[in-house]
C-alpha cells in the first residue's frame, strides 16, 4: 500500500483540468459536433484530402447523423483560410425568400407570425455552399466527400441520447407530416438509444447527386456542377417544387435554378494581437465581433475567470451588442448596415462606457447610432415574454486545419420538426425563414430575394506568428455568447482548448429571440450550476435576473475549437461534452 501511495504521489491531479483529454496532433486535426462526422472528415484527411475536403465531408455527415438539428437541404455558412491565396473568405450558405413572397404576407394573412410549415421555407443553400467550397479550394469530388454520409444514411447509425431526446420531445411536431413520421417515428414511436436509425431516402438523394457527377462528361469542375444541378435543377428540385405547389408553399423551379451562394470577404477586428474574422451582417457574425470589442480585456484578466465582475462585464457587453443587432443587422443587399462604424474604436468606446460596474441593464439596452456617434438612441422595446425560455435546438459545427495550413470553419443547420420532409428525398427544404420578422419595418423583415438574419456564424482567429483558431457552436442566440466566452478563456485566460470549452457558461436572454415568435425575456441571465452560487448571488444583487441551468447544460452551446501553435506548428482540439462533439488529430 505504501508503494502505491508513493506512486500516486508522483501523479499531479491538478493536471486533470478537463473531463476529456486535449486531442493533439502535428499534421491535421478536426473537431465536429458528432463523432461520426469527425470520423468522416478525418478519413478524408488521411486519404490525402485537404481541410476543405474534410470539412465538407464532415458537414454533409452532420446532416445525416444530426438530421434533427442539421439538414442536408438546410443552411451552411462557411469561413475559411486558404494557404494558397493567403486570404480569409466567407461562403454565405444562406438561402433567400422565394420570389413569390410579399413583404406584408404574414402580417396580412397570418396575424404577424411566420407559421410552421412550407411557408417559412427559403431556398436550400447548404448543397451549393459545400460544392462551392470544393470548387474553389478542395481537391476531391462530391462523391468522394459524400461517401461516408451516403453509407451512414443508407446503412444507418446507432441512435444516441441527444437525438433520441430531441425526437422524443418533438413527437407531436414530427407527427404533423406523414413523411416526417415515417423517418423519425419508425413503427409509430421515437427511436430509442441504441436503435439502428436508417434514412434510406436521404442516402438515395446523396447517391443521386454523386451518380450525376460521375456521369458528367468533363473534368472535376464539370462533375461538381453536375452534382449541383442534380439538386437545384434535377429530380430533387422537381420533388421540392411539386410538394410546394401541392401544399401551399411558395418555392418555384426558378427560385432553385437561379440560386447561388455569395462568396465575400469577412468582417475583422483585432483583440490582444489576434485577428478575429466573422461572416457578414447576413448573420450575427458582426455581433460577435462587436461584443468582443466592448470587453475591457485587461480588466477581465485582472478580475479572474468567472468572477462576478467578469461575468457581469461579458453579460452587459453581449446585451449592448444584441441591442445593436436588433436595430442594425440584416441582409446588406436590402439594408444599409453600418458594420464598419459599429466596430470602430470611437463607437466601441462610447458603448463600452455604458457597462456600469455593479449595475445591470434591467432590460435590453437602447441601441446606438454609430453613424451619428451616439451611444444610445430612443427606440421602442419589444414586448416581454412571461413564458419559459424556448431552447434553440438547431445547428452543429465543424472545423479543420490541415498540414498545408488551410483552415475551415462551418456551422450547418436547420431542424426537421418544423418543416415537412419532401416525400421520397429524406430532405427538409430550409425552414430558416423562421429567423425573419413578419413586420415589414424590421431590419430582418421578409422580402422576395432577401436572406433572413442567420444565427449560425462560424468564426476564425489568426495571428501573425502562425496562430490559427477556428471556432463555433450550435445554440441559436447562445452561439455568440458561448463563442465569446471560449475565445476569452483561451486568449485572455490562457486555457487549453478542451478546458476552455468545458468551463461553465452564462447566457443572457435580454433581447428578442432570433426565432419566431421572437420572445423577449428582459434581464434574464442563465448560469450553469458549476458557477459558484456566491457569484450568482452577487449578480442577482446587481440587477441580473439570475436563473440556473444544470451543471452541464446542452442549451449553453456545444463549442468546437482547434488551436494551432504558431511557434511549434502543433494542433490541439477542444470538443464540448455537452453534446456528442469529438475531435481527432494526427
Amino acid at each position: 500500500m505504501s508503494e502505491r501511495r508513493s506512486e500516486y504521489a508522483l501523479f499531479d491531479p491538478e493536471a486533470i483540468d478537463a473531463l476529456r483529454p486535449v486531442i493533439r496532433g502535428h499534421r491535421h486535426a478536426i473537431v465536429a459536433g458528432h463523432y461520426l462526422a469527425a470520423q468522416a472528415g478525418f478519413a478524408v484527411l488521411e486519404a490525402g484530402g485537404n481541410a476543405i475536403d474534410a470539412g465538407v465531408a464532415a458537414g454533409i455527415a452532420l446532416g445525416v447523423v444530426h438530421s434533427d438539428l442539421v439538414n442536408v437541404a438546410g443552411v451552411a455558412p462557411i469561413i475559411l483560410y486558404s494557404a494558397k491565396t493567403g486570404q480569409v473568405e466567407t461562403i454565405s450558405g444562406l438561402g433567400t425568400w422565394p420570389a413569390a413572397v410579399t413583404p406584408d404576407l404574414f402580417m396580412r394573412e397570418h396575424d404577424g407570425h411566420i407559421p410552421v410549415g412550407p411557408l417559412r421555407t427559403v431556398v436550400p443553400s447548404a448543397p451549393d455552399a459545400w460544392i462551392t467550397a470544393l470548387e474553389r479550394h478542395g481537391t476531391m469530388t462530391f462523391g468522394e466527400v459524400a461517401e461516408a454520409s451516403i453509407r451512414l444514411a443508407r446503412d444507418g447509425f446507432v441512435m444516441y441520447p441527444l437525438m433520441a431526446s430531441v425526437i422524443g420531445k418533438k413527437v407531436e411536431a414530427y407527427s404533423r407530416w406523414p413523411s416526417n413520421a415515417e423517418i423519425y417515428l419508425p413503427g409509430g414511436r421515437p427511436p430509442a438509444v441504441g436503435d439502428l436509425f436508417v434514412q434510406a431516402d436521404l442516402g438515395r438523394s446523396l447517391q443521386y447527386m454523386a451518380d450525376e457527377e460521375r456521369a458528367a462528361d468533363g473534368d472535376r469542375a464539370a462533375g461538381l456542377d453536375a452534382a449541383r444541378a442534380a439538386f437545384y435543377r434535377g429530380d430533387i428540385a422537381q420533388a421540392i417544387v411539386d410538394y410546394h405547389r401541392e401544399n401551399g408553399g411558395l418555392l418555384t423551379a426558378a427560385d432553385l435554378a437561379s440560386f447561388r451562394v455569395a462568396v465575400e470577404p469577412p468582417e475583422r477586428i483585432t483583440i490582444e494581437g489576434v485577428d478575429v474574422y466573422a461572416c457578414g451582417p447576413w448573420c450575427q457574425g458582426p455581433t460577435l465581433l462587436q461584443a468582443l470589442r466592448l470587453l475591457d480585456t485587461k480588466a477581465l484578466a485582472a478580475h479572474g475567470h468567472n468572477s462576478p465582475e467578469a461575468l457581469h462585464m461579458m453579460a452587459e457587453a453581449l446585451k449592448l451588442a444584441f441591442a445593436d443587432r436588433e436595430r442594425w443587422i440584416g441582409d446588406p443587399r436590402f439594408v444599409d448596415v453600418p458594420t464598419a462604424a459599429l466596430l470602430s474604436d470611437d463607437y466601441s468606446a462610447r458603448r463600452r462606457a455604458l457597462i456600469r460596474p455593479g449595475e445591470a441593464w434591467p432590460e435590453m439596452p437602447p441601441a446606438g447610432d454609430p453613424a451619428q456617434g451616439l451611444a444610445t438612441v430612443a427606440c421602442s422595446q419589444a414586448a416581454a415574454s412571461t413564458g419559459p425560455v424556448e431552447t434553440a435546438h438547431d445547428t452543429s459545427y465543424v472545423c479543420v486545419i490541415d498540414d498545408d495550413g488551410n483552415v475551415f470553419s462551418a456551422t450547418p443547420s436547420d431542424i426537421s420538426f418544423d418543416s415537412p420532409v419532401i416525400p421520397g428525398t429524406g430532405l427538409c427544404a430550409s425552414s430558416r425563414g423562421a429567423q425573419s420578422w413578419a413586420d415589414p419595418e424590421h431590419t430582418s423583415s421578409v422580402a422576395p430575394g432577401k436572406r433572413p438574419r442567420l444565427t449560425p456564424n462560424p468564426a476564425l482567429a489568426m495571428g501573425d506568428d502562425g496562430f490559427a483558431m477556428p471556432f463555433g457552436t450550435p445554440g441559436g442566440d447562445v452561439q455568440i455568447q458561448a463563442m465569446l466566452q471560449t475565445f476569452v478563456n483561451i486568449v485572455i485566460y490562457g486555457m487549453n482548448p478542451q478546458a476552455a470549452v468545458e468551463a461553465p457558461r452564462l447566457a443572457t436572454m435580454s433581447f428578442p429571440n432570433s426565432f419566431e415568435p421572437h420572445e423577449y425575456h428582459p434581464g434574464k441571465l442563465m448560469l450553469e450550476a458549476r458557477i459558484p452560487e456566491a457569484a450568482g448571488d452577487t449578480l442577482a444583487a446587481w440587477g441580473h435576473g439570475v436563473e440556473w441551468w444544470p451543471e452541464w447544460a446542452w442549451p449553453a452551446g456545444a463549442m468546437c475549437v482547434l488551436v494551432k501553435d504558431g511557434e511549434r506548428g502543433t494542433l490541439s482540439a477542444g470538443a464540448d461534452p455537452r453534446r456528442p462533439a469529438y475531435g481527432l488529430a494526427w
